[in-house]
């Protein structure tokens, strides 16, 4: 980041940040810090890692075993047009721990350092007297995939630490702990991850504190031939259905991608319902807010491309299930807002009673997931601010802004207006309205509306690199990407 980004404003929030703690102790009831607080939910938080929203058969489809998700969304909340606004695994990341956008918190690429002064979720929770803990696949330190984080701000706050900072090899996973001796998940991460998970939730469950835990899976991001064969077996290439969007002489190898990318989710839901079991049989299930998310999704074939960044449905709509137990609330059903990452951290504060920091920029869907009214708006943001890597510009990549609505998307690049669709007709997006003399008045209604959320926010829309030099990105690879 950008030295006088951090110097200028990390003294004040430095500052801040001790002013919220301290008036987060003086404000606590003595009495309720000698005796476990009830009304303060546990937190399980289930982070996968490209899993697209239409990967569920509780979403109708007809390909893919997700049974313990499925029931986990039929006895929760779905938010079923959840959306990742920077569809890349920092700044989503990033967004889901501060309750900020990308260029408030600073992240908008892969591999930076989210500023480790920052009001995060874990630093929040532990000023509140909660037990915090992250499994799995950190992707916020910038300083190399395989580094060691030690203990501190460069972990957010978090607690009890089992992470590494980003790794794709899910059978030779290595990961970090209390010192910088390398440790490895034994077979298939996930399911080593899970274990430890459990061991966690049976540690802690019935301590005086409640606890607030991620799980961060690295599946089913590619390479998608690798989860256990048991799982692989269940599902033949040929048999999987395609969208219309996927190119014909690409469909073979598509098929193929399938079956690979649904083996690793099915091994993900079954860790889904060990972690369930686990809280059953402590009893901690009915304070415990469970939440199943991605950080983006995957366009595995659509439209020609694969993996993220793109505005396109396949990579922007995630799964979003917030499990809320009758007794603290919760009212099963399906939720239509647009729900983004930056509203996660301010919702879990929410349901725990616990002040929103002014630099969160997330909306607070507690009530409205326990039944209340939509506290929220009509459109989300969606952004591109550096197209890199697989979406470089010598690959097509475009910086972009744009809004999605229940029924449509609109989308300008750096030049003016590019996409415009509306998803109810024309659901897999392959007929571009933008310039269709019917849809103008509608397109510009959109484009004002774009143009007005972008001058509250005080974002001008420059250049990808202009943002690089601002916020004092490291040098860029020839694949416009931050080397790692």
């Amino acid at each position: 980041m950008k030295q006088a980004f951090q110097i200028s404003k990390s003294k004040m929030k430095h500052i801040t940040y001790i002013c919220f703690i301290l008036t987060t102790l003086f404000s606590c009831n003595f009495k309720e810090a000698k005796h476990q607080d009830f009304t303060k939910p546990n937190f399980l938080i289930v982070l996968s890692d490209q899993w697209r929203a239409d990967a569920f058969g509780h979403r109708g489809n007809p390909d893919v075993f997700t049974p313990n998700i499925d029931k986990l969304a039929g006895e929760g909340v779905q938010f079923v047009n959840a959306i990742s606004g920077m569809p890349v695994c920092t700044p989503a990341r990033a967004s889901l721990l501060t309750g900020q956008r990308p260029l408030s918190n600073g992240v908008f690429m892969n591999d930076v350092q989210l500023d480790t002064t920052s009001f995060s979720l874990a630093k929040i929770m532990t000023a509140n007297n909660y037990q915090t803990a992250y499994i799995g696949k950190w992707h916020l330190d910038g300083r190399g995939r395989g580094t060691f984080i030690p203990k501190g701000n460069r972990r957010q706050g978090f607690e009890y630490w089992k992470a590494q900072e980003c790794t794709h090899n899910y059978n030779n996973s290595k990961y970090y702990s209390e010192t910088p001796d390398t440790l490895l998940w034994k077979g298939y991460d996930a399911i080593a991850q899970t274990k430890d998970a459990c061991g966690y939730i049976r540690k802690h469950a019935n301590n005086q504190k409640p606890f607030l835990m991620f799980l961060s899976f690295g599946p089913p991001h590619d390479p998608y031939q690798t989860a256990p064969e048991n799982y692989r077996q269940l599902y033949s290439a040929e048999k999987i259905h395609l969208n219309p969007n996927v190119p014909n002489d690409t469909k073979e190898q598509v098929q193929k991608n399938f079956a690979g990318y649904y083996s690793h989710c099915t091994a993900l839901d079954d860790m889904v319902g060990q972690l369930r079991k686990t809280l059953h049989e402590m009893g901690a299930d009915e304070n415990t807010i469970v939440i199943f998310l991605s950080d983006h999704g995957d366009l595995l074939g659509s439209h020609g491309a694969y993996k993220k960044q793109q505005p396109f449905d396949e990579s922007i709509r995630i799964p979003m299930i917030f499990y809320v137990p009758e007794k603290l609330g919760g009212k099963p059903g399906i939720k239509e807002a647009m729900i983004n990452m930056e509203d996660v951290l301010p919702t879990i504060l929410g349901f725990s009673s616990i002040e929103i920091p002014e630099t969160v920029e997330g909306i607070n869907y507690s009530n409205y997931i326990n039944g209340g009214e939509n506290p929220g708006d009509t459109v989300t943001l969606i952004y591109c601010v550096q197209p890199f890597g697989e979406w470089s510009r010598k690959k097509g990549g475009r910086e972009y802004r744009g809004l999605r609505s229940l029924r449509y998307t609109y989308v300008r690049d750096i030049n003016g207006p590019w996409l415009f669709f509306d998803n109810k007709v024309d659901p897999f997006q392959m007929n571009n309205l933008i310039a269709n003399k019917e849809y103008l008045n509608l397109a510009k209604s959109f484009d004002s509306l774009l143009i007005d959320k972008l001058e509250e926010q005080g974002d001008k829309f420059l250049s990808g690199l202009d943002y690089v030099e601002q916020y004092n990105y490291p040098t860029l690879n020839s694949e416009e990407t931050v080397p790692y």
